[in-house]
C-alpha cells in the first residue's frame, strides 16, 4: 500500500534537502582568508622588496595528493604584499618567499597556514645577507688535557646555538674566511681548568660584505 506523506511532512523533507545543498556550496566554496606578507632585512630593518611570493594550496590523495597555485606576485617597495584567497576546509595553504640573493639567513621561506609563523594571516619573512668570518681560538695558558673551553653564540635575530667544548691544548689558527649572517652576533664562553673557572661574553657586528676576525686567547 503506497504511504501518501502529509504536507507538512514534505516541506520538512525539502527544508533538510535545501539545508544540505546549501551546505555543499559553503564547504566547496570555501572562506575568504585575508594573507598579508612582508619580507624584512633583519640586520638593517628595512623591507626587502621585489622579492616573489606565491600561495600554494594542496590536499591529500591515494594516490599521491595534488598541488596548485591560489596567487602569485612581487612584493612592493614596503616589501609587503595583500591578497584574499577562497580557503577550503579540505586543503592545506602555505605562503612561500623566494629567498633573496646573497642571503645568508632566514627564518623560513614557507610558512603555512595556521603554524606559529601565522599571526592572524600575517607572515614576516626575515633575511639577512652575507658577510665573512674566520676564528681564531688558542688556550694559551694551558693547564694540561683537563683543560675545558665551552662556547655558545647567538645573533640578535635568533637564540643562543648549542654549546661546542674542546678539552686539552686546543689552538685553531684560524683557516680561511667563511660566509656567515651579517649584523650583530654574540659569543659567551667558559673555561674550566684545576685553577678555576672563568667566563667571558664578547660580539662582533659585520656589515653586509664585511669581512671579520674572532680572537678567543684563553
Amino acid at each position: 500500500m503506497k504511504r501518501i506523506i502529509p504536507i507538512g511532512e514534505k516541506r520538512i523533507i525539502k527544508k533538510s534537502f535545501l539545508c544540505i545543498f546549501l551546505l555543499l556550496i559553503l564547504i566547496s566554496c570555501g572562506k575568504k582568508r585575508a594573507i598579508h606578507i612582508t619580507a624584512i632585512d633583519v640586520v638593517t630593518g628595512q623591507p626587502y622588496a621585489g622579492l616573489e611570493y606565491t600561495v600554494r594550496s594542496s590536499i591529500s590523495k591515494k594516490d599521491g595528493g595534488e598541488s596548485r597555485t591560489e596567487a602569485n606576485g612581487i612584493l612592493d617597495d614596503k616589501g609587503e604584499a595583500r591578497l584574499i584567497i577562497q580557503a577550503k576546509p579540505n586543503r592545506s595553504y602555505s605562503v612561500i618567499v623566494k629567498q633573496p640573493i646573497n642571503s645568508c639567513y632566514n627564518n623560513s621561506t614557507v610558512m603555512h597556514f595556521n603554524s606559529p609563523y601565522d599571526k592572524d594571516g600575517h607572515f614576516t619573512f626575515e633575511f639577512a645577507p652575507c658577510a665573512y668570518m674566520r676564528s681564531k681560538i688558542a688556550n694559551v695558558n694551558c693547564e694540561g688535557a683537563t683543560d675545558l673551553f665551552n662556547l655558545r653564540n647567538r645573533y640578535t635575530y635568533e637564540e643562543w646555538s648549542i654549546w661546542f667544548d674542546v678539552t686539552g691544548c686546543y689552538s685553531n689558527t684560524g683557516g680561511p674566511y667563511i660566509q656567515v649572517p651579517a649584523g650583530k652576533r654574540y659569543f659567551q664562553w667558559k673555561v674550566t681548568r684545576p685553577s678555576g673557572t672563568t667566563e667571558h661574553i664578547d660580539s662582533i657586528e659585520l656589515l653586509p660584505g664585511e669581512y671579520g676576525e674572532l680572537n678567543i686567547h684563553y
